[in-house]
This record gives C-alpha cells, sequence and structure tokens, in this order.
C-alpha cells in the first residue's frame, strides 16, 4: 500500500532524529525484539516509507515508539503521517473498573495470553499526576453484593500479600494468572459495590496495592507494555484513594522497569516524581525511593547525583535498621543490589562484584526469585573481570533453585548464560555448566 507523494511528516520527523536510515531501522528492529515480535527490517524499508509506503499496521506502533525514544517525546500517528487506527480517536474510554476487569480477563485467559506481548513498553505514557483535589472513581454500580465492609478490604489485602509471596517463591509466571482471576472475579465486584465512604477509598487502595503487584509480576514475564497497563491502574486507583503509600511505590516500580530496559531519562523522571510524591517519607521508605534515584541518575551519567542520592539512602537505611520495622522486602541487601547497580553504571564491574557479593550474602532465603536472577547478573559480571571458575559457581547457585522459579527475567540470563559460556567450553568448570545447564532450563531455551 502506498502514496503518490513522499511522507512529509514522517519526514520531518526523521530528520530531527538525525540518524541515517540502516540506524532507523535497527531501532525498530530492537523495539520489535523487545516485544517479541522481531524484525528484520533495512535501509530500504525507511527509504519505502518516507517516499510515502505505508508501514505494516503492526509495525506503525514501533515506528512511532522509536522516534518517541529518539525526540523524548510522544508521537501520534498523525504527526508521522500514518493513518489512525479505526476507533482511535473516537473511542469512549472504559470506566476505570471495566478497563480494570477487561485488563484482567485478557491476562487469565490461557487462550488469549499469547497476545499480551504485543503491548509495547511506550516511553511517552501518560503518568497521571497527584492532584489539589483528589477525584473519585466512577459512582457504585450494581454487583454481587449490596454492600462491602472491612473484612471485605481485609481479605483482598491478605489474598494480595499472598500472592506477593507465591511471586517471590516462584516467579511471576506462576502467580500473575492467579492475581488477574483474583481481580477480576473478586476485586471488582467490590470497587463496583456501595459501601461506607471510608470503606470504599481502602478498597481501592487495596485494589491498587494488587494492580501494582500484578503489574511488577508482569515485568518480570518480559511483558512490559502489559506491565505498564496495570501499573497505570495502579496509580488512577490510588489517586482515587489518596494512597499517597502505593502512588509512589507504583512510579518507583516503573522507574525499575524503565530503568532495566535502559531508558534512564524515563526512570529518571519517574523516580524523581516518587520521590516527590512522598514528602514526609520514614526513613526506610526514602532509602526505597532514593536507592532507584541513584541507579536512575548512574544510568544518565549524573555520577555526582548517582553518589549524593546512594550516601542518602545509606544513611537513611542505617536509620531504618536501627528502628527495626521493615518496609515490604527493602533491606541492607537491597541498598547493596543498587550500590552494585550505580557502580556497574559508572564503570566499576569490580566494585559492583563485591557489592552484588553482598547483596547475595545478605538477601533473605525467602525471596528466591530475586536470588535467582542477582546471583545470574553477579555471575556476568565475575565473568567480565575476568573470574571465570567463580562465575561458574555462581551460576550453579542459581541452577539450585532455577526449576523452582518461573521468571521471563531469569529464563532471559539463562539464554544470555549459554552464549557468554560458550566461548570458554574448553575449561573444565565452564564444559560442566554448560553440560548441567542443557539438563535443567526449559528446553525452548537450551541452543542446539
Amino acid at each position: 500500500m502506498g502514496t503518490k507523494q513522499p511522507n512529509s511528516g514522517l519526514e520531518r520527523l526523521f530528520r530531527e532524529t538525525g540518524w541515517t536510515p540502516r540506524q532507523c531501522a535497527q531501532a525498530i528492529n530492537r523495539l520489535g525484539t523487545e516485544r517479541g515480535t522481531p524484525r528484520q527490517y533495512r535501509a530500504p524499508s525507511v527509504h519505502q516509507w518516507l517516499s510515502g509506503g505505508v508501514p505494516r499496521e503492526d509495525t506503525r506502533p514501533l515506528i512511532l515508539e522509536a522516534l518517541a525514544r529518539r525526540l523524548g517525546r510522544p508521537i501520534t500517528y498523525a504527526e508521522a503521517g500514518f493513518p489512525v487506527p479505526e476507533g482511535g480517536s473516537e473511542a469512549a474510554p472504559p470506566s476505570a473498573v471495566g478497563a480494570i476487569i477487561d485488563l484482567g480477563r485478557l491476562d487469565m485467559a490461557p487462550s488469549r495470553r499469547s497476545v499480551l506481548g504485543v503491548a509495547l513498553f511506550s516511553v511517552a505514557l501518560t503518568v497521571p499526576q497527584w492532584p489539589d483535589v483528589v477525584g473519585r472513581m466512577e459512582a457504585a454500580q450494581s454487583g454481587t453484593r449490596s454492600r462491602i465492609g472491612m473484612s471485605d478490604v481485609r481479605t483482598v489485602s491478605a489474598m494480595t500479600e499472598q500472592l506477593s509471596s507465591l511471586d517471590d517463591q516462584f516467579g511471576g509466571r506462576t502467580a500473575r494468572p492467579l492475581a488477574a482471576a483474583f481481580l477480576v472475579n473478586t476485586v471488582a465486584p467490590f470497587l463496583r459495590t456501595d459501601g461506607p465512604e471510608d470503606v470504599r477509598r481502602a478498597m481501592m487502595s487495596a485494589a491498587s496495592d494488587l494492580c501494582y503487584l500484578t503489574g511488577y509480576m508482569a515485568v518480570d514475564e518480559g511483558l512490559h507494555g502489559l506491565a505498564q497497563r496495570y501499573y497505570v491502574k495502579a496509580l488512577e486507583l490510588a489517586w482515587a484513594s489518596e494512597d499517597h503509600l502505593t502512588y509512589c511505590t507504583t512510579l518507583r516500580g516503573m522507574s525499575v522497569q524503565a530503568v532495566d530496559l535502559g531508558q534512564g531519562p524515563v526512570a529518571m523522571r519517574l523516580a524523581d516524581a516518587a520521590a516527590a510524591s512522598s514528602p514526609r517519607a520514614g526513613p526506610r521508605m526514602r532509602a526505597f525511593l532514593v536507592g532507584q534515584q541513584a541507579h536512575a541518575a548512574a544510568q544518565i551519567g549524573d555520577r555526582r547525583s548517582a553518589l549524593m542520592f546512594l550516601q542518602e539512602a545509606e544513611v537513611a537505611m542505617a536509620r531504618a535498621e536501627s528502628r527495626g520495622k521493615a518496609f515490604g522486602s527493602y533491606a541492607p541487601a537491597s541498598l547493596s543490589y543498587h550500590t552494585s547497580q550505580v557502580r556497574y553504571e559508572m564503570g566499576d564491574v569490580h566494585g559492583a562484584v563485591a557489592a552484588m557479593q553482598e547483596s547475595d550474602r545478605l538477601r533473605q532465603s525467602v525471596y528466591r526469585r530475586t536470588r535467582v536472577k542477582e546471583r545470574a547478573i553477579l555471575a556476568e559480571r565475575q565473568l567480565a573481570v575476568g573470574h571465570l571458575e567463580a562465575a561458574c559457581r555462581t551460576w550453579g547457585l542459581a541452577l539450585d533453585d532455577y526449576p523452582l522459579v518461573d521468571s521471563g527475567r531469569i529464563d532471559k540470563r539463562m539464554t544470555d548464560m549459554f552464549h557468554l559460556i560458550r566461548p570458554h567450553i574448553r575449561n573444565h568448570d565452564a564444559q560442566a555448566l554448560y553440560e548441567r545447564a542443557r539438563e535443567t532450563v526449559r528446553p525452548g531455551l537450551v541452543p542446539a
């Protein structure tokens, strides 16, 4: 499909990027791989689009996102000279609860979960801001119950805790379908049921926490676009219930997602927004927030801010530990992880290895998924500084727990391990690890 006239909108944006056609194609291909739908575009395809050829419908979002990441602002279909998707400008936005139901139903149906990876992580995502006058969810609608009470809120909170524990031990793939089903079948009806104002606000807060957790589990599976949709619902519910804690925790989670994808400026913006949303945070919460600011600052090359935030996190953690009250899972092991990430981003790989070893030593055994993931990261960095045997031992420890965890992030680390070890296969330790991994890692990830 094509036109007789060049695409002036796309051409203008292309000139603004400073890319060559080859660089543009490579950026689009990288996004396709990130989404789980690899592309193999080359420079001639870009020339064709600039000349007026209309890209495939499922490629257009990749082009818009590539442009948005390069230019640092949202890019619309119209601005790029592409046809607006059917219903894209006319469809009425769904109600808040209706959107949660639609999202959860898609996520809980095994026959439809294969389409979830199509949603693409967007650097131009609109994040709801905390308003001066907090709004409310839509009016109560008919549900399966006539009224909710605090016992229902406690049920949602208790189930969220259980799902979080399952996620920590067994990974996001195991727990997320359960979370989606609970969200659709139990929590959404509660949100549509009448009750005293304080109970409705508490229910929205509990639902916000569950949406955040479900988004976090989607990140663990590598479904980044889906995770963003859950995170936005968590923000909206926290906004409606005046729950500053979940609001800033969700913003921080979005920053973690962005920094792990290498989107430093987005991660920094979200980390700063999270910290600003919690001006009266206690010391452990403060460490939780500024530790992430340190990582994001290091990724964008702001060494001074990264070290300042890291020092602030260390001071806050020391104060928090003296009080003995925990906030979620953020503990000295988590701070050591952030220290490792900051050192790695600043080029101190030896320091990053030492800090990650300390994180592994301090981590509680209940956080098995995190332990496997971070041992794999530690092994990669040990190999990078030339400690092959130590890396093999660390990967071996990760493999000990691997069969008990179902996580997309860990699977990717294991795939990377095969590629990293293969050049050293003549080494006895490397060969033993490689053979053990072939027998342990899920068959679809084992190289032929």
